[in-house]
């Protein structure tokens, strides 16, 4: 089982910038994908960004690419979301969930953390 923190949410105005970072506890030496999501009330929960936590290979969706950039600190089993150029419509709450090795999907993603929220004002 593996226990995720988010946190680094808040309140930024259009333009700004946020770090979120993920904290991965428990056994992770069964994982390898880390991932970053968000869910509005009226949205299903949205991939952002993955890391390959054994190869540091990177992937991110089209609506956050240039943007958005994760990185991951493996000494501190952490992951972290930089996020550039924020909009009111990345108004969210963020979650970083784990994939198992051999993952390629966003569907292979779980253990959810309890979210960080983000809003973004105009």
């Amino acid at each position: 089982q593996v226990q995720l923190v988010e946190s680094g949410g808040g309140l930024v105005q259009a333009g700004g910038s946020l770090r979120l970072s993920c904290a991965a506890s428990g056994q992770t030496s069964r994982i390898d994908g880390l991932g970053w999501f968000r869910q509005t009330p009226v949205l299903d929960r949205e991939f952002l960004a993955a890391i390959s936590w054994s190869s540091g290979s990177t992937y991110y969706a089209e609506s956050v690419k240039g943007r958005f950039t994760i990185s991951r600190e493996a000494a501190k089993n952490m992951v972290y979301l930089q996020m550039n150029n924020l909009k009111p419509e990345d108004t969210a709450t963020y979650y970083c969930g784990v994939a198992p090795p051999g993952w390629g999907a966003e569907g292979d993603f779980g253990s959810w953390g309890q979210g960080t929220r983000v809003t973004v004002s105009s």
